[in-house]
């Protein structure tokens, strides 16, 4: 092997290495919010005949005052509604006994009804705004989270979701997350100012006659990630906007949860921009470890960290000062047969806005694995590798044409900048109305 290739594959374990730590800590941090233990979601509740009833929940008048005892009081079917207020709880929607519940707040103005973390009770449960345990089906529509030293809304264990008209704001963790559940959707909500990732889908299980999830008309920015979705599957991303975060969306591979990799995921019709915020120069909450030690490549779009028959199609992505879109390979992974990408087309995508904004560079592909094809797509400028020797164009099979220069590349972006921004490349950027591009946060800057 020559010293180029040795420092090459020194850079990529030493990256991938720490990439991986990051599912390491986050498992950590979730162990310590009382994690529930994965069970088997695939197979769903029979829907509920009723007759259904309505509880209402206010601080007076009403018959109930916190949410948690309307819950208490609910049979699967029926509906909470929850009136204007601010209400310091950790509301928990567990089993199958309140599966098809419904929980209303204010879908047109969501921030009227306020889930408080600060002084939140009861301090033994999960530090969660709602948690949804094995209770398939359930509705959660018109709520603002934050404050939560944990998640916004999580959804753990079910078979089938909606939360929708949701706001999730400086939680620790994750604004709008789903784990181990099957089917579902996330929809006419906006996650910000989150301490990981504002969206988040993972360890998908396996199935052999896929329900998809949806990831619909949602809007995130000021998150370390807009989107990651490690180990996820049969996700659709659509109709969404992902700016201002470290990182746009970035489903992932990784040990630290079960069944690698992600696949059968589609990223489409999204504008994905302006995700340049150096979040390891000033935030507006306190880091984690696993967002300061961790060289995520900020000022990415979107990012393939290993996986299979993704779909990245029909974005608009610009404005990105590392690249706009990228793949590459999960050196590290123990599953040696879940390392490489395969079957992953980027395609139809546009790039640049019409030279208005145009990323630092947009495709990067390190040429690993098999079956995967890049293009057509309009307004590239810039690849890695630059005469894009690693690119067949859709549809294509066979082996891809690995190139361990631009592996070597790619990694060097993330382990070799102290700064996390020495490898940008900005170019002059036409505004965009109704957004401030977030590079350096700093007290003077407000947030909201």
């Amino acid at each position: 092997m020559s010293s180029t290739r040795k420092s090459v594959a020194a850079l990529a374990i030493t990256s991938i290495a720490l990439l991986s730590t990051a599912g390491v800590a986050g498992a950590a941090h979730i162990s310590a919010n009382s994690y529930p233990p994965p069970k088997n979601p695939t197979i769903p509740s029979t829907a509920p005949k009723g007759p259904f009833k309505t509880r209402t929940v206010c601080a007076k008048g009403c018959s109930f005052k916190t949410i948690q005892s309307a819950v208490n009081a609910s049979k699967a079917g029926d509906t909470v509604k929850v009136k204007a207020g601010t209400y310091k709880e950790r509301v928990v929607i567990k089993g199958k006994g309140k599966a098809f519940l419904k929980l209303i707040g204010d879908p047109r103005s969501p921030g009227k009804v306020l889930l408080e973390g600060k002084g939140s009770k009861p301090a033994t449960l999960p530090n969660n705004g709602v948690t949804i345990n094995g209770a398939d089906k359930v509705t959660v529509n018109g709520f603002t989270a934050r404050d939560y030293s944990g998640y916004g809304f999580f959804v753990v264990n079910n078979n089938g979701y909606l939360l929708t008209n949701l706001v999730a704001k400086f939680v620790g963790v994750y604004g709008i997350y789903a784990f181990n559940s099957v089917g579902g959707t996330m929809s006419n909500s906006t996650a910000a100012w989150n301490n990981d990732s504002g969206f988040y889908i993972g360890q998908t299980p396996p199935q052999t006659k896929p329900v998809r999830s949806y990831v619909r008309n949602v809007t995130a920015y000021g998150n370390v990630l807009g989107f990651s979705g490690t180990n996820s599957k049969y996700v659709t991303i659509t109709q969404s906007r992902w700016f201002n975060n470290g990182l746009g969306i970035v489903p992932n591979a990784l040990d630290s949860e079960k069944y690698a990799p992600p696949e059968q995921n589609v990223i489409t019709d999204n504008d994905v921009f302006f995700n340049n915020w150096d979040y390891f120069a000033g935030a507006p909450f306190k880091l984690r470890a696993s967002a300061t030690d961790i060289p995520y490549p900020v000022g990415t779009g979107i990012l393939l960290f290993g996986g299979r028959n993704t779909e990245v199609s029909k974005n608009r992505v610009y404005g990105n000062y590392l690249m706009g879109i990228g793949a590459i390979q999960q050196l590290l992974l123990k599953q040696a047969d879940a390392k490489d990408l395969i079957g992953n087309r980027i395609m139809n995508n546009v790039f640049g806005n019409d030279g208005r904004n145009t990323n630092g560079r947009d495709l990067f592909y390190d040429g690993n694995g098999s079956n995967n094809c890049i293009g057509p797509n309009t307004g590239v400028q810039v690849t890695v590798p630059a005469d894009a020797s690693t690119f067949a164009p859709c549809p294509f099979t066979g082996t891809n044409a690995f190139s361990s220069d631009a592996q070597g590349q790619a990694v060097n972006w993330t382990v070799t900048d102290p700064t996390h921004e020495a490898f940008w490349i900005k170019n002059p950027q036409a505004a965009i109305p109704g957004v401030t591009p977030l590079e350096h946060w700093t007290t003077s800057i407000g947030v909201k």
